[in-house]
This record gives C-alpha cells, sequence and structure tokens, in this order.
C-alpha cells in the first residue's frame, strides 16, 4: 500500500516548440528528466504551434499537448483553422485547450475577436470534455465573467497575475491557478499574497518557458529543468509546508486536471510537514458534515482511501524510521479508535524506538470500547488532539451527527477531562465554520482545562 517513489514535478505550461529551443530541445528535455520534471504540457497558441505541438508529443512520451488559439492570434481563428483543431484534439496526448484567453494589454487582435474566439474554443472544449489552459492579461473582469457561463469545463488560469480576490473567486469556482518564474522576483508583490489566500490544492507549476525564467536565470531562457526552483519558492512562501508537500500536492492537481499519468495507491503512513501520519481505518463513528472523506479521496496529495485496513505488520514497515519525524500521529480519514488494539501495539512499538506519539479523535474511544480507555493510553500515547468541533452538544450533533446519538458531545467532553488528569497533552480543535461559536468552543476547552486550537474551514492537512 506505501511506496518509496521519488516525488516529481509537472510542468503544466511550456513551449518547447519555439525557435529558441532548436537547437538542443533533446537536451532540454532530457535536463528536465534530470531535474525530476515527470511530464510537460507544451501549449499551442496558433495552428502552427498547435501542429507542433502535437509532433513533440508523439516524440516524447514525457510531453503531452494543448491546442488552440492565443488571444494575441485570435483573428486567424477561421472555420478552416478550426476545422485542423478540431482534427488535432483527436490525438490521445491532447489534453487541454488552450492557450485561449483574452490579453487587452497589447490588443494584437481586436477586442470583440478575441472574445468570439475564447468564447468559440470554451464551448469546443465543452464539447470534448477537456480542460482549458487560459491566458488573461489586463482583462480580469471580463476573462471571469465569460468563463462564468462555462461552469462545468475544468479551468486553469496560467500565469495567474491577478489579485487576491480574484484568486478567492477562482478557488470558489474549483479552478486551478498556475505558479511561475514571477513568484521568484523580488518585485513580485501580489503573488505571495495570492498563495497564502488559496490552497495548494489549488495550484499547479509551470515555467511558460522560454519566457519568464525564475531568479537568479531571469533575462536567460527559460526551460523546465528550472522548475525545481519555483517550487522551493513556494515552499518558502507556504512554510512549514516541506518540498516534497509542494511537489506531491502540485503534482497530483496536474495529474487529475489532464487526466495523465499514474495516481498513487491509498498509503498507510503519509508525511505531511515533518510529522508521519498512520491511516489504519476508513471507519467513523461520526458523520461530519464538513468532512473532507465524503468529498475526495486525497488529503495533501496523499490518497487515503484504503481497500482493506492494515495489519500490524504493515503499519511497522510503512512507518520504516520514526526518528526521521517530528511526532508520529494516528489519523487517516477513519477513527483510530476503532482499531484500539492495533493502535496500542503500534504506539508500544514506537515508543520503545523513542517516537512522539499523538492521536487524532473524535474522543468517542470509551464509547467505541464500552469501557474506559485512558488508563490502557497512559504512558503509550504523548498527545491527543480531540475534535470537539462545537462548543455545545445542540450545535455539535447538528454538524457530527454520531451513532452514539446524543451520547456522543458529552462522551467526547469526559474524554478529554480524562485525557488531562492522567497527564496526555491534551490539545481539542474547532473549524471556524459558519453556525459554530468560537467563543463559546474557547469557553468549553477552558472548563475542561485544555488547549484549543481553531482550524480554518475547507483547510485540510
Amino acid at each position: 500500500m506505501n511506496g518509496p517513489d521519488k516525488i516529481k514535478i509537472i510542468d503544466t505550461h511550456a513551449h518547447l516548440t519555439k525557435s529558441d529551443f532548436k537547437n538542443d530541445r533533446d537536451q532540454v528535455i532530457n535536463r528536465a528528466q534530470d531535474a525530476d520534471v515527470e511530464y510537460i504540457i507544451n501549449i499551442g497558441y496558433d495552428l502552427k504551434t498547435s501542429i507542433a505541438s502535437v509532433e513533440l508529443a508523439e516524440k516524447y512520451d514525457c510531453c503531452y499537448a494543448a491546442v488552440g488559439i492565443h488571444p494575441h492570434d485570435a483573428k486567424t481563428l477561421d472555420e478552416k483553422t478550426f476545422k485542423e483543431l478540431e482534427s488535432l484534439a483527436k490525438n490521445p496526448k491532447v489534453v487541454a485547450i488552450g492557450e485561449m484567453g483574452l490579453d487587452f494589454h497589447r490588443n494584437l487582435s481586436p477586442k470583440e475577436i478575441q472574445i468570439e474566439a475564447f468564447n468559440k474554443q470554451l464551448v469546443w472544449a465543452e464539447t470534448l470534455n477537456l480542460p482549458v489552459v487560459v491566458h488573461d492579461r489586463d482583462a480580469h473582469q471580463e476573462t471571469m465573467d465569460i468563463l462564468k457561463g462555462h461552469s462545468d469545463l475544468k479551468v486553469v488560469l496560467h500565469c495567474f497575475a491577478g489579485d487576491a480576490e480574484m484568486a478567492i473567486e477562482a478557488k470558489q469556482r474549483e479552478y486551478l491557478l498556475s505558479v511561475g518564474g514571477p513568484v521568484t522576483f523580488k518585485n513580485s508583490k501580489h503573488l505571495p499574497e495570492v498563495l497564502k489566500t488559496v490552497e495548494l490544492e489549488n495550484l499547479m507549476l509551470e515555467t511558460d518557458c522560454p519566457y519568464l525564467a525564475p531568479a537568479p536565470h531571469r533575462g536567460q531562457r527559460n526551460e523546465p529543468a528550472y522548475l525545481p526552483i519555483i517550487a522551493q519558492k513556494i515552499t518558502e512562501l507556504l512554510a512549514p509546508l516541506t518540498y516534497d508537500d509542494i511537489c506531491r500536492v502540485t503534482t497530483l492537481n496536474a495529474k487529475k486536471f489532464f487526466n495523465i499519468g499514474r495516481i498513487d495507491p491509498a498509503k498507510i503512513a503519509y508525511q505531511i510537514r515533518n510529522s508521519l501520519y498512520l491511516n489504519i481505518t476508513n471507519r467513523c463513528t461520526n458523520a461530519c458534515v464538513f468532512c473532507i472523506r465524503q468529498k475526495t479521496d486525497f488529503i495533501k496529495g496523499h490518497n487515503l482511501r484504503l481497500e482493506r485496513e492494515p495489519t500490524f505488520q504493515e503499519v511497522i514497515a510503512a512507518i520504516g524510521d520514526p526518528s526521521k519525524y517530528r511526532e508520529v500521529v494516528f489519523c487517516g480519514y477513519g477513527e483510530p479508535m476503532l482499531r484500539l488494539d492495533l493502535v496500542k501495539q503500534v504506539a508500544g512499538w514506537l515508543k520503545s524506538k523513542n517516537a512522539q506519539v499523538r492521536i487524532n479523535t473524535n474522543g468517542h474511544g470509551n464509547l467505541i470500547a464500552g469501557r474506559d480507555i485512558i488508563p490502557e493510553l497512559k504512558g503509550l500515547i504523548d498527545e491527543v488532539s480531540i475534535s470537539l468541533n462545537a462548543g455545545d452538544q445542540e450545535t455539535y450533533d447538528r454538524i457530527c451527527p454520531s451513532r452514539f446519538s446524543d451520547k456522543a458531545f458529552v462522551a467526547l467532553l469526559d474524554f478529554a477531562r480524562g485525557c488531562r488528569m492522567v497527564g496526555i497533552k491534551t490539545t481539542v480543535t474547532v473549524m471556524d465554520m459558519p453556525g459554530v461559536d468560537l467563543e463559546l468552543a474557547e469557553q468549553t476547552a477552558q472548563k475542561l482545562g485544555v488547549t484549543i486550537r481553531v482550524r480554518h474551514y475547507d483547510v485540510v492537512g
């Protein structure tokens, strides 16, 4: 269930068919692969480059193509050109339509012609069920207004240059934002703010080569081998997320968006930041209205949808050397206390290795076991993080319906209090979601004598 494969990255926007690469294209692609760039999406921007992109994708296994008409060339999109593009799009290595959109900075095609070509390609992409790669320069509102009429499409806003407000709207529409070399520029003010506004699950990486080389190569020819520089800069901006976190999540985003590559199988042990999490069950005693497992199989790029529950030996093998991590956390997509015997067995092994051990739980352990299990956890578990989720029973029962009905909330409070009393570090968590009184939750935590941590709604991992 676990794989040790090195994390790869994907350049989601390149122009390798340009003459800048005519003398060393093979070497450029080899350097990209040496830099752990697994795939390159080569983007057409007119008929000639769309044809060349398909030819490139047919030649190199690591390359895929997008075909379309850039707003600069919108005036060339006549019926003959469109029919040729339609023929190109039948190639199985064509994974997107674009680059299309609006560019009101240079207006190399009249605005009304740009808008017409943009709409025509969006409708075409809908008929093909392919995602679209959108160029937007000095036309933010017009671009978003037009896209709003095509809500079924998967959209990436390439080389995102909008502000935080636009990024939030894009996130709400489930668009992806592609980030490239400008994020490394000293005068880049908006991108760091944008990155802190959206989630990593909304981002992909790109070079837009041969343009926009990242610092320290700014002003030189860009190429896919520079993609790790961009990923590293994003890592710095999104700390404490790690470089591996950035690469893993953006790669998954790209694979799902373009429908390419292999999706990793379910994991027992998965690392986020400097913690190792253990996914030992997908079962839970709650059906929380906000639970992410109802929406996706993935957290921070890790597939957590188990085909079956792992054995002790499988868990130990998946952990490897626990000294590499700040802590090891029983978490996953389900309630760890449903496998109490395994938790105790694995925790005992971890403590023999001097590991720091935490459990993320809904606090129903005593109800599940039908007894007070806290004495059994003492000495095995250093810390518990309990999902309080509300400061009162009425709200809890509404947002966290439980198989234990109205017993669940009281049992959770008793469990938190009991863990604290035996010396287990105890934290309760609550989300800043609509309808939850955070002040009341803080008062509840104070009465329990435990710390509280507020989590952001829809931010997982």
